[in-house]
């Protein structure tokens, strides 16, 4: 496993770039991101931003040392995107006009990536510490990107960033018990078990975190119609052919993925589970590729105490149901509606991932 996912999981190896460097043909793009959440508030906003110069990405290619500078880009314009085809207020736009389609549309096939903003933009990449010396946690975290002006936006992404850094230690859990498991160390993996289902706890324990800095009314009302997917928008000067894309969803993190590749969990193909793969296609590439190194990963079942084993897909089984929860909270009580922001008929899917999680225990 690539070092860098036991040290930070799948946040980023350094702290997300949050500028662009003073003088560079893209620092327009930080201006324009701190201005957005007041454009979106005015009638205007499509207008104004049709008609604003977008610098293009200036290469055909990207190096690693290109990638904090490009995730950047991505960002800025992902979230230009879906404020211009979904600002609240007016319907969804049918056209993402040249200006933006172009250039966003070029960098996402650098990050092979589909042109929508996804879980990587609005959170992994979308956060600076206060103070670097300290944990990437509540308290020492903001996003520097947002929809709306309101903290409550800022606290959503938060919460998952600080799922995202104690992921890491789950992460090197899965090695350990990996590592154990193929040296047909039993006790060795039930500590590496034992530890995984301590950090998904730990996740748990902050996904409970949400309500307190987070409005129901202003997180269905406000800021959620920027991350619902795009229904048959034409790519102006991209694709005239109307193009659909999920949006932005907790689904397309890497975290839950990587436990049940790992836990072997047997999820039953549905139309449910076939949504679930396509989320993969929204991950970074290398995310994807983690993930398949991670489901070939010996089983632990075979060798794992029973005790050790049903800890962690307990821990899992919680953490899915704390987010049924919320689900439950933000989105169906304030209206009953059948779809995600991903596309997703999410409470049907939630469920059934939950019992069929507990139904796996030895």
């Amino acid at each position: 496993m690539d070092p860098t996912l036991t040290r930070r999981g799948f946040l980023p190896a350094a702290d997300p770039l949050t500028r662009f460097p003073a003088g560079s043909p893209l620092e327009p793009l930080d201006d324009l991101g701190r201005d957005l959440p007041s454009l979106l508030e005015d009638a205007n906003a499509r207008t104004f931003l049709r008609e604003f110069p977008i610098p293009r990405w200036p290469t055909d290619a990207v190096s690693p040392a290109d990638l904090p500078a490009l995730r950047l880009y991505y960002v800025r314009l992902g979230f230009v995107a879906s404020g211009y085809v979904n600002q609240v207020g007016p319907a969804p736009a049918t056209v993402l006009p040249r200006n933006i389609a172009v250039p966003f549309a070029h960098a996402c096939r650098l990050l092979d990536r589909p042109p929508i903003l996804s879980y990587d933009g609005y959170a992994l990449y979308n956060w600076k510490r206060f103070d670097p010396a300290k944990p990437v946690a509540l308290g020492n975290i903001d996003t520097f990107q947002n929809f709306v002006h309101l903290y409550d936006e800022h606290w959503f992404i938060l919460v998952h960033v600080e799922i995202e850094a104690i992921a890491a230690e789950a992460l090197a859990a899965i090695e350990a018990g990996a590592n154990a498991a193929a040296a047909n160390d039993a006790g060795g993996l039930d500590a590496a078990l034992t530890h995984l289902a301590a950090n998904v706890n730990r996740m748990a324990a902050v996904l409970r975190r949400i309500p307190e800095k987070m409005d129901p009314h202003v997180y269905y009302r406000a800021f959620r119609p920027y991350i619902r997917f795009f229904e048959n928008v034409v790519y102006e000067g991209v694709e005239q052919t109307p193009m659909s894309y999920r949006g932005e969803t907790g689904a397309q993190s890497s975290v839950m993925p990587a436990l049940v590749s790992f836990m072997k969990v047997p999820h039953a193909p549905s139309t449910l589970t076939n949504h679930l793969a396509d989320m993969r296609r929204f991950m970074p590439a290398d995310h994807r590729k983690a993930l398949e190194e991670i489901a070939a990963l010996p089983d632990p079942r075979p060798l794992a105490s029973a005790d050790a084993y049903n800890a962690v897909l307990e821990a899992m089984a919680v953490f899915r149901e704390v987010h049924f929860g919320w689900a439950d909270l933000y989105i169906h009580q304030r209206v009953a509606d059948p779809r995600g922001t991903g596309g997703t008929p999410y409470r049907q899917w939630l469920q059934q991932l939950v019992d069929e999680t507990r139904g796996h225990k030895k």
